[in-house]
């Protein structure tokens, strides 16, 4: 925005006389106040209190328009005033939408959005804004420039050109679907109890009719991924014959119809699933329509669910799981119609319920989970089949594989099956049906510890170039591209040399995957045109760089924040992306080819009148002299001749939240704030913590103490005024350490596991599994269960050790949580008082493993900062923490 001044004269000399006067008046009257002493001093940043929390949002980043010009924001506020912003990155022109949400761009100049009552679409031009009942179909054809929508109360579809604002509009329509080419759609119409289908040319508004005037209904549309075909089902005049699955080809103009009539022909005990449980899906060839079974009369339920709850050890998976999700003889399963010969192929069943297709969909590939179970990891792994479409024959292709989503991903083009296995990469050949082990000759690992608390994996398979030529991999910092039969190994990437990662651009977790039923596909990476990587530095630093058609990299962004969210504009060279630092709220960044860079907005922007801590990497050494890492949080106007408090929160590895924005509340979950403890002068030390199979407890010790003495070791750090805290595993982590060390002066435990052997025989209840399976290669790595090694498990435990505590602990836990048992809680807390050692809990009614209620949030965290005051800073004015309830 531009401001504008305006002189009361009219020519240069009187503006020049004006001007003058105005140099005279800030010389005579401003200068004098800037040079006085009192008036010069910097303005005093404000100490941050309670009363301020309030203030502060969270910037939620959107999407940005087709051309880059407009991005959508939200910024989402503890009170509930949540508001929608869309913001033109030129002008700033922006638009505030108080309780929008999910918007979507139609176009670059016109948005859709909701809110509580309606649909909205506003033109970003004008201003003008139109509202539609919250229940109305609407979509953008980017293809045709026109927004269609279905009033579903009125029967009414509108069609509305955005560069001309006509609409056209057809009546009693019940339904539709858009062709994924955007130039048709697919509508139902329901008029005088009678039902027609056709295809709407957006064009030219011409209706192709593909049956009219039935008694029957028509639903569930769905096109071929090229717009060539669409298949749906159709209700028959008949009740006998009961349902139609249809297929309509739109360059032929020709429909096929497989009536349940002719479905009992192949299978007589099946009918049509209508429930969307197998979405109909086409094949690109359209001589295959898939679509789901059910049975035609319920099963006689194996278990009654309302009486007795029947658990026996020779079941393949513990009761609550098999209910959950395990009763397979209830399940949809997936057929296949061949609709040029009529043929229905069942694909899936009872005994192989899990079902996936290859890429060009030509196959289908199918496992049992429960195949190896009972087992006691995680998850068991599975023998997977290929099964011929045509005949229903199935062969195996693969024993005794992981189960894990992204372990068996076919290739995009159907030619191949990549698997993980063994640590190394594998691919199936399903032409030869030869394996070749792709990765055995490369000296680097493709697999680490990647999912946190599990085991080793592998870094992932993020793509597929062009024609199953090549397959990229990741290995801890690279990418690289390997020839489909092994023979030739690209590194697109030289992260390696100075511990730089390298990762693909994506928005999701599954932006890199395709659904595939009950599995996924790989995506197709064309390397030959320009590629965004997401870089993440060993000094802490994130940024964005392109990997260009030349294969040289080209940097975008990259400094001492945490850069996510990016969107690459490409037509008009635009890089918007969001960033942050411990001391920086989120901002949304602009970027463009020609290195100009501008803040869009900056979220929170009064945190400049506070005083704020800073964050900092950190190294340190364990007793085996390994180097890791953590983070140290400084408080606001830290002094290193002072010396201060400082708590130590941990859960393994934490050092990738260096740059994280943490806005101050007293509303967490887990009660714990960094933002808040800095401002009350606290210093706080985040270490990664490493642990080796059978020594948890052991490595937790370790680590924890190191990177604390390295700390204290800097002289700006009070010894004999250390907290330690963390909840889940973390306050197992804390229960164990205080069994070790008196480094400590005070601790919290929150959600924590207590005693091992207990814990490896509870229930997660939760996810419906048991707790033993996070034993063995997860989580405790212990490797051994309690019956092979009871001394491990007992040398490992809290419980087991507490005569030796003399620290005092806060222990709080959920009543309602199942994820780890709150009994553990109570277990630790009672062998605690039986000892006669200084503890209080705090259990909550209703809550889970963390806590959801906005007055319990507070409690807990106002408990917190109280239990860490009274003992690390001596005040004396919190009674609770020290006195007995009566």
């Amino acid at each position: 925005m531009k401001s504008h001044y305006n002189f009361p004269y009219g020519s240069k000399k009187q503006e020049s006389l004006c001007m003058k006067l105005t140099l005279a008046l800030f010389l005579l009257f401003i200068l004098p106040l800037v040079a006085c002493p009192l008036w010069g001093q910097v303005v005093q940043k404000k100490q941050l209190t309670e009363s301020d929390y309030k203030n502060w949002g969270e910037l939620l980043m959107e999407n940005p328009s087709p051309d880059g010009q407009w991005i959508s924001y939200r910024m989402r506020y503890e009170s509930g005033s949540d508001t929608l912003f869309v913001r033109n990155t030129i002008n700033g022109e922006t638009f505030n939408l108080p309780g929008g949400v999910f918007p979507r761009f139609a176009g670059n100049e016109h948005l859709i959005f909701n809110d509580k009552k309606s649909i909205q679409s506003l033109n970003l031009k004008t201003g003008l804004r139109h509202s539609y009942p919250l229940d109305t179909h609407i979509e953008y054809s980017m293809e045709t420039g026109q927004i269609i929508t279905l009033l579903r109360k009125e029967k009414c579809l509108q069609q509305q050109k955005l560069s001309t604002g006509v609409i056209s509009i057809v009546k009693d329509v019940v339904d539709f679907s858009m062709s994924p080419i955007q130039k048709e759609i697919i509508i139902s119409i329901k008029e005088k109890e009678k039902y027609s289908v056709g295809i709407l040319n957006l064009r030219n508004s011409t209706i192709e009719w593909i049956a009219k005037q039935g008694n029957g209904e028509f639903y569930n549309f769905a096109w071929e991924e090229n717009g060539k075909a669409v298949a749906f089902y159709s209700s028959t005049d008949s009740i006998a014959s009961g349902t139609n699955l249809c297929l309509y080809k739109l360059k032929t103009k020709k429909i096929f119809r497989l009536n349940q009539k002719e479905l009992n022909n192949f299978l007589s005990d099946k009918i049509f699933d209508k429930t969307d449980s197998y979405r109909l899906t086409i094949s690109s060839d359209l001589d295959k329509v898939f679509f789901g079974l059910s049975q035609k009369t319920k099963p006689v339920e194996q278990k009654a669910r309302d009486t007795v709850e029947v658990w026996n050890t020779a079941d393949k998976w513990i009761y609550p799981r098999e209910q959950d999700s395990g009763r397979f003889y209830e399940k949809a399963n997936l057929a296949v119609w061949h609709p040029s010969s009529g043929r229905v192929v069942q694909i899936s069943s009872v005994e192989f319920p899990s079902v996936m297709l290859n890429g060009n969909k030509t196959l289908a590939i199918i496992s049992n989970p429960k195949q190896y179970e009972p087992q006691f990891e995680n998850v068991a792994p599975r023998d997977y089949y290929l099964v011929n479409l045509d005949t229903g024959q199935k062969e195996i292709m693969v024993k005794k594989q992981s189960e894990f989503h992204t372990d068996l991903l076919p290739s995009p083009s159907g030619k191949f099956v990549a698997y993980y296995k063994d640590s190394n990469w594998w691919i199936y050949d399903i032409k030869s049906k030869t394996h070749i082990n792709i990765t055995q000759n490369i000296k680097i690992p493709f697999f680490g510890r990647v999912h946190g608390l599990g085991g080793d994996a592998a870094y992932g398979n993020p793509g597929w170039t062009p024609d199953d030529k090549e397959i990229l991999l990741y290995d801890q910092y690279d990418i690289w591209a390997i020839k489909n039969d092994g023979t030739v190994a690209r590194r697109l990437t030289k992260g390696r040399e100075d511990k730089t990662i390298y990762r693909i651009n994506t928005l999701g977790d599954y932006d890199l995957l395709l659904r595939n039923f009950d599995g996924f596909k790989s995506i197709a990476v064309d390397l030959n045109d320009k590629l965004i990587l997401r870089t993440e530095y060993d000094d802490g630093k994130t940024g964005y760089c392109s990997l260009e058609k030349t294969g040289m990299l080209k940097q975008i962004l990259s400094r001492s924040s945490f850069f996510d969210n990016m969107h690459y504009i490409k037509k008009s060279g635009l890089y918007i992306c969001k960033e942050q630092r411990f001391d920086l709220p989120p901002r949304i960044v602009l970027k463009n080819d020609s290195y100009m860079e501008k803040i869009i907005f900056q979220s929170n922007s009064h945190y400049e009148k506070f005083q704020t801590g800073k964050s900092e990497l950190i190294t340190y050494r364990n007793a085996a002299g390994k180097e890791l890492k953590g983070i140290l949080y400084f408080p606001s106007n830290f002094d290193p001749n002072k010396k201060y408090p400082m708590i130590v929160y941990i859960y393994e590895k934490q050092s990738h939240n260096l740059h994280r924005y943490i806005n101050p509340t007293l509303f967490y979950g887990n009660g714990f704030n960094e933002s808040v403890m800095t401002t009350k002068d606290y210093v706080i030390l985040c270490p990664d913590i490493e642990h080796e199979t059978g020594t948890v407890g052991e490595n937790t010790v370790d680590c924890v103490v190191s990177a604390t003495n390295h700390i204290v070791s800097k002289n700006f750090v009070d010894p004999l005024r250390i907290g330690l805290m963390g909840e889940s595993f973390g306050g197992y982590e804390t229960n164990f350490i205080i069994t070790q060390t008196d480094l400590f002066a005070a601790a919290v435990s929150g959600a924590s596991i207590s005693d091992l052997t207990s814990f490896y025989l509870t229930v997660g209840w939760d996810l419906n599994i048991s707790d033993m399976t996070r034993f063995q290669s997860e989580q405790w790595r212990l490797g051994k269960s309690p019956f092979d090694d009871p001394v491990l498990y007992s040398k490992n435990s809290p419980v087991a050790n507490a005569t030796s505590i003399n620290t005092p602990i806060l222990i709080w836990a959920g009543k309602s949580d199942w994820h780890v048992n709150w009994n553990q809680s109570v277990e630790f807390y009672m062998a605690l008082r039986r000892l006669g050692k200084p503890a209080t809990m705090l259990l909550y009614p209703d809550e889970k493993h963390t806590l959801m209620k906005e007055k319990n949030q507070k409690d807990l965290s106002l408990r917190i900062n109280q239990w860490f005051d009274y003992y690390l800073k001596n005040d004396q004015s919190v009674k609770w923490a020290k006195e007995a309830v009566n």
